[in-house]
């Protein structure tokens, strides 16, 4: 199958006021082309919406900083955001080893949701920790040329530096943005989740009127269960130091491991499923599996109460 033809349907589990595809001009007052209007400076408010001149103006007058934004009438398009966790542990592994490897795994389905959205004739945004600072890289869903800087950019990224706990802070960065993500925005969350988060975070997050989507990517032989290697000596991947060691399990120990694993997966989309979210599992490198695992996402959201976007 051709690379152009892999994309699947945004499905949105709740309908949205006005049109699906920004092809006219609403009445909301939100992110858009036309000026509506101006208005003071919120923090969160997306610092390329100043309008400077204005801005300039009215501190002159008033003899203090002002900064006023310009509101645009809003385009009812999909919002599509991108969050990929960079945890040391997400470079795992190399492409070369017998593994899965998370970062071939994270730009094929990055490249993926962004060809998805190009064709819902959405807008993009991408967010990570990348690098490890307090700041994420945050780049708000503002235009089309946002589809070819993710996917050429930042998708390949060598840098994996971010913090344990990078996809809580995400959401609530997300929460602090809320300004640029209006209803219906698509939040994709690529991680393993073998990290967990906070559950802080994904209460506040679930309050926000968002599509959150995580995207499980996962092992299916070493972390959602594990193989029978008792007294067999095997090759582990050390994330602390970055090398590979050997190691040798008991038929007690590796059976143990496969219990703990298979516990970890089941109880991480029970708890999913508690907070109503419907996960993307991707285990395999092939863009053709990743495709179908989304389309499979689409498909079951169509049959329930979905609202196809594309």
């Amino acid at each position: 199958m051709a690379d152009s033809e892999l994309t699947f349907p945004l499905v949105t589990r709740r309908r949205l006021v006005g049109l699906a595809f920004g092809s006219l001009q609403s009445a909301r007052r939100m992110t858009g082309t036309d000026v509506a209007g101006s208005r003071p400076y919120h923090p969160g408010d997306d610092m390329r919406t100043i309008d400077w001149n204005a801005s300039a103006k009215l501190s002159a007058a008033r003899s203090s900083d002002e900064f006023l934004v310009r509101e645009h009438y809003a385009e009812e398009a999909p919002r599509v955001i991108l969050v990929c966790d960079r945890r040391p542990e997400m470079e795992l592994f190399p492409e070369e080893l017998p593994w899965l490897s998370k970062p071939a795994v994270m730009r094929e389905a990055g490249r993926l949701i962004v060809d998805s959205a190009q064709r819902a004739r959405g807008l993009l945004g991408y967010l990570d920790f990348a690098e490890g600072g307090v700041e994420p890289f945050w780049r708000p869903p503002h235009s089309q040329q946002d589809f070819w800087r993710t996917k050429e950019s930042r998708l390949p990224h060598p840098t994996f530096r971010a913090p344990a706990d990078n996809v809580s802070h995400a959401l609530q960065h997300l929460i602090d943005s809320r300004r640029a993500l209006p209803a219906g925005t698509f939040v994709f969350l690529l991680s393993d989740f073998i990290e967990p988060v906070d559950d802080e975070a994904w209460a506040e997050a679930l309050e926000q009127p968002w599509d959150l989507v995580p995207v499980v990517i996962q092992d299916p032989v070493w972390e959602q269960s594990f193989p029978p290697v008792g007294s067999v000596v095997v090759p582990v991947l050390d994330p602390s130091a970055g090398k590979i060691r050997l190691l040798r399990l008991s038929r007690r120990e590796a059976a143990e491991r496969r219990r703990r694993n298979e516990q970890r997966i089941e109880s991480l989309f029970a708890r999913f499923t508690s907070f109503g979210l419907e996960p993307v599992l991707l285990s395999s490198v092939d863009p053709d599996e990743i495709f179908r695992a989304f389309l499979a996402w689409a498909e079951a959201r169509m049959y329930g109460v979905g609202v196809r976007l594309n």
